[in-house]
């Protein structure tokens, strides 16, 4: 992991924006790619002046959005079936794919809003989207904006961690590692977000029975 850390942050340093666009498209698949990996040093390369803040959130966006759609649509044309034949290789079992697909039929577009801003989830979350035939604009609308979250708040961090502890580029274990740290706090509130989403809805649906 060392090594594939050290890769990653050398397309972000070489490659600017081209580079945060393929990472963050990579990282929108089953690819082991962390957001944590690509935007932060981007972020400390927007506070040294040599890439623009807002450029580096919206190619962090557009990538996050272009692999999510290629996911969701190989999803949707190679079928339920083949995922779960394959899904192995990619840590999806069929129960975490009967799971998903549970899950996304009864929180719908809210659902895949909160799994791209939380880790792990925003990885494998378009494959189960693609499979149930969610609305593809729909599904476009919320993955961007969740990408868009996500992005801005990796990018803070990233910052943030440049003002702390600028030696944090040269040592990408470590930078992943203080990212992720900091991130605890907001990913607490956003999980407690998605808990309060998804309550409500559970409130609001009508009772099995229940009369009109």
């Amino acid at each position: 992991m060392h090594h594939f850390l050290q890769i990653w942050f050398g397309w972000v340093l070489s490659g600017g924006y081209v580079g945060i666009i393929v990472l963050m498209a990579m990282g929108s698949t089953p690819l082991p790619v962390p957001a944590e990996a690509v935007l932060p040093p981007a972020a400390f390369l927007a506070a040294q002046g040599r890439l623009n803040p807002v450029g580096v959130i919206l190619a962090g966006t557009l990538g996050a959005y272009l692999g999510a759609a290629l996911m969701y649509w190989i999803s949707r044309w190679i079928g339920r079936p083949l995922v779960l034949q394959f899904g192995r290789f990619i840590l999806l079992t069929p129960n975490k794919l009967e799971h998903a697909e549970h899950w996304l039929n009864r929180y719908e577009a809210g659902g895949v809003f909160f799994a791209r801003v939380l880790p792990v989830v925003r990885h494998l979350i378009s494959i189960p989207a693609g499979i149930v035939r969610m609305n593809f604009v729909v599904f476009s609308l919320v993955t961007i904006l969740g990408s868009a979250i996500s992005c801005s708040i990796l990018a803070y961090l990233g910052h943030r961690a440049y003002l702390v502890e600028p030696e944090l580029l040269t040592n990408p274990e470590a930078m992943v590692h203080f990212i992720r740290g900091q991130s605890r706090g907001i990913l607490l509130v956003v999980t407690l977000f998605a808990a309060l989403y998804m309550l409500t809805l559970r409130l609001m649906k009508p009772r099995s029975g229940s009369r009109s």
